[in-house]
């Protein structure tokens, strides 16, 4: 805390608002200064937030041109101020989300079964890792290039693993798509929210503009000792913002390109990486064959190297087929492989032999005919990977046989099951399936697939939305293909997985379900994203998904889905704080829904009005907006609606200091909650009354509410939720002259914080301190 003019302790929360004012400022204005948004700002003056980073607390002292001593004052009053009050639940963090487990990313691939060869390469990186970076430089840069199917992202894996020890802060790893089917390279502020994200940040410390969260990562790794893996990169400018900014780091980076942007601008150190040598070939297929058997048919064994070109790709097949039929002699293997004819176009190199496609064509020619189909299809899908379910639904079989089918791909070295039922394919192995499934299915049968995968994803998602958040509105989807078998989960933390799992694949589903036409599904499935989103903090991803859904729900023509979505594309430009783009979707929201006579959307675009008032403190507009979506709701008898409405209307009540009302309001969202059967919004709404009663000074009643709402949280088994209340509990109780029952509550709070390892901790420490002393 800092310290005023009278001697009296500032917390920092009234020292940045007190700076703020004192330089001219608005919220609004300081956040567009400091990379921000108005919401954390708000929430730090507010002192919601308690433990802001030290790197957001120097934006803010930057924007507002403090001088030395007073930017000192603000930095000590931040680390200082660690026991302000709590917003209450119902105001908080969604009560289904976990909190932070892991401060070290451990992100490294599994190494590849009998690794062998690259003795030189190993030894010649091994020791250049091992180096220490100049003291003003950056960290220590390895770029392997090469060909297509060389084995880089073995080397590069085999290499990091080795190296891990010495990188005891954490080790990164990201496949950049430089080079893949859908010709989509990663960008790179994609790539630094999935590395934020590795570090187990609550989204609440992520901000939300894009140059503060590339700064953010600069600050992160600028003193730890990070070992950071960029597979498949496509060019400098993709690989340069994702370099960390300390000295103690390495980067291995993989790449078809030689990158000597790097080289010559960031003193990488250039690894070009041929095919293995003929010693090496032999002992790769020794290894995976056995001795006995290459000895035996010599001729035959140095057929199989020439005809592979001595490409690891090409090699590691050709094992899989042999060793899949270890009574096939290896000369007929070689005579299959040399009479095949086709080339995969563009990637020779140099030797009419040196084909992965004729490679590949001999695997695929040995498979079974439903592997076969199977491999065809799982060329359309639209990656990065695909789950046995998600398989059966492409190719309309049952689960059972879905798997079977996979598994023999993985046996040809044609898929890699790199988790439990979750396929990938090498981007070279994916060309040449699309290509066999333009070749041999009609393009009618390559549509269906397409039509029932997109299925599985979109009706496997809206359930899972629904789990997430019961009480969200829903929305009418067509029924499901026959074949599409989509997946089903009962509890909230199943569904977050299922999301956490697939979040690329969706993505990647919805964009190509707008590039080929399904328009329903691309903003169908932008709608059931949306939680999942916006509880990570992806507001940018949001933002470019609703563009599309907006685009698509145009083409579709209906006006009500175009009402839908610009309610979604509103609520993310405020996360953004976008205010003004996020007002004019809402006004055209609320036009739309009056045209169509639609009370209930138009409810809901004056509930979300009313939210984006309250975003920017203006508690009054909120309340009137909500008093408007009260009424549209309870004309169109939608009693969750009327519900929602009511506790966020008691909350607005609360932040004018009207506590009567406030309670008021509270009391009747908890009947019809009680009616609807929503216990989790029970829970949070008895949380909310609480404080109001708290306000009142009627401690008592505060009690029971917070004692319900723990029975109710205790019963769902919501952690978080329960460590909230407890914490809110033991505060009221304090106020009510029982420290004894404050520490006791404290203390649940604490075991249960500890144990989700969750920043809050430090708090609740705090608050037992202060009943010790």
């Amino acid at each position: 805390m800092g310290s005023g003019a009278d001697g009296k302790a500032v917390t920092f929360g009234p020292l940045l608002k007190m700076h703020r004012c004192a330089a001219g400022l608005n919220q609004e204005e300081l956040a567009q200064r400091s990379g921000l948004s108005v919401r954390a700002i708000s929430d730090m003056e507010r002192g919601y937030t308690t433990r802001p980073f030290v790197r957001s607390v120097r934006m803010l002292a930057d924007a507002m041109m403090l001088p030395g001593l007073a930017r000192e004052q603000l930095l000590t009053a931040a680390q200082a101020d660690a026991g302000s009050a709590r917003v209450p639940r119902g105001r908080a963090r969604p009560a289904n989300l976990p909190g932070p487990t892991a401060e070290i990313a451990r992100q490294l691939p599994a190494m590849t079964h009998h690794f062998t060869g690259r003795v030189r390469e190993m030894t010649a990186l091994g020791a250049l890792l091992g180096q220490q970076a100049p003291s003003l430089g950056g960290p220590v840069i390895s770029v392997i290039s090469g060909a297509a199917g060389v084995g880089k992202t073995a080397l590069a894996v085999q290499l990091a693993h080795q190296a891990k020890p010495g990188f005891p802060d954490g080790q990164l790893y990201v496949n950049l798509r430089g080079f893949g089917p859908d010709g989509r390279p990663a960008a790179p502020a994609e790539v630094i929210r999935l590395f934020l994200d590795a570090f187990r940040l609550p989204a609440a410390q992520i901000p939300v503009g894009l140059e503060a969260q590339a700064a953010l990562y600069r600050d992160l790794t600028a003193d730890r000792r990070l070992l950071v893996l960029l597979d498949n990169a496509h060019d400098e400018e993709q690989v340069r913002p994702l370099l960390p900014s300390g000295p103690a780091s390495a980067v291995i980076v993989t790449s078809r390109s030689e990158l000597g942007g790097l080289v010559a601008t960031s003193g990488a150190r250039l690894t070009p990486l041929d095919v293995l040598a003929e010693d090496e070939a032999w002992e790769m297929l020794a290894t995976r064959l056995g001795r006995t058997r290459l000895i035996a048919e010599p001729a035959a064994v140095s057929e199989l190297i020439r005809c592979c070109a001595r490409l690891p790709l090409a090699l590691a097949i050709t094992v899989a087929r042999s060793a899949a039929r270890p009574d096939f002699p290896l000369s007929a293997l070689a005579a299959e492989l040399r009479n095949t004819a086709a080339r995969l176009d563009g990637l020779e190199t140099g030797d009419p032999a040196a084909s992965v496609r004729t490679t590949l064509s001999w695997s695929y020619q040995q498979l079974s005919p439903g592997a076969a189909r199977m491999f065809r299809l799982a060329g359309l899908h639209p990656g990065p990977a695909v789950t046995a379910a998600a398989a059966a639904s492409l190719a309309g079989t049952g689960l059972s046989r879905s798997r079977r089918h996979l598994r023999e791909l993985a046996r040809c070295n044609l898929l890699a099951e790199y988790a439990p039922d979750r396929y990938a394919f090498h981007d070279l192995v994916r060309f040449y399936a699309a290509e066999q499934a333009r070749a041999a299915d009609r393009a009618t049968g390559q549509r269906a697939a397409l039509a029932r995968v997109l299925d599985h994803y979109l009706h496997t998602a809206y359930a899972a939305a629904l789990v997430i958040n019961p009480s969200r509105e829903p929305i009418t989807l067509s029924p499901p293909r026959p074949g599409v078998s989509p997946e089903r989960m009962a509890r909230p933390r199943q569904a977050l997985d299922w999301f956490e799992a697939e979040h690329r694949v969706l993505h990647a589903a919805s964009v190509l379900a707008a590039e080929t036409g399904f328009d329903a599904h691309a903003w169908q499935l932008s709608w059931a994203m949306t939680d999942y989103l916006d509880h990570g903090g992806h507001w940018q991803e949001q933002v470019t998904l609703h563009r599309a859904a907006l685009a698509a729900a145009r083409r579709v023509g209906s006006e009500a889905e175009q009402a839908a979505v610009r309610r979604m594309l509103a609520y993310t430009y405020a996360r953004l704080g976008h205010f003004d783009e996020a007002r004019d979707q809402l006004t055209q929201c609320v036009q739309l829904c009056r045209k169509l006579g639609d009370r209930t959307g138009e409810a809901l675009a004056r509930q979300t009005l009313g939210w984006l008032a309250e975003q920017q403190q203006q508690y009054s507009d909120a309340l009137s907006h909500a008093e408007q979506a009260l009424g549209l709701f309870r004309e169109a008898g939608h009693r969750a609606g009327q519900a929602a409405v009511l506790n966020n209307a008691g909350f607005y009540h609360s932040m004018l200091g009207n506590y009567q009302q406030a309670r008021a309001h509270g009391q009747q969202a908890l009947a019809l909650y009680h009616e609807l059967g929503d216990h989790s919004h029970q829970a949070a709404t008895l949380d909310s009354l609480g404080y109001a009663e708290h306000q009142l000074g009627c401690l008592s009643a505060a009690i029971d509410c917070y004692q319900e709402a723990l029975g109710i949280v205790q019963e769902l088994g919501e952690r978080f939720p329960e460590a909230e209340i407890l914490s809110h509990l033991g505060d009221t109780r304090l106020a009510a002259g029982q420290p004894r029952e404050a520490e006791d509550a404290w203390r649940q709070a604490l075991k249960i914080l500890a144990d989700l390892d969750h920043p809050d901790t430090a708090r609740m420490r705090a608050k037992l301190r202060q009943i010790d002393a």
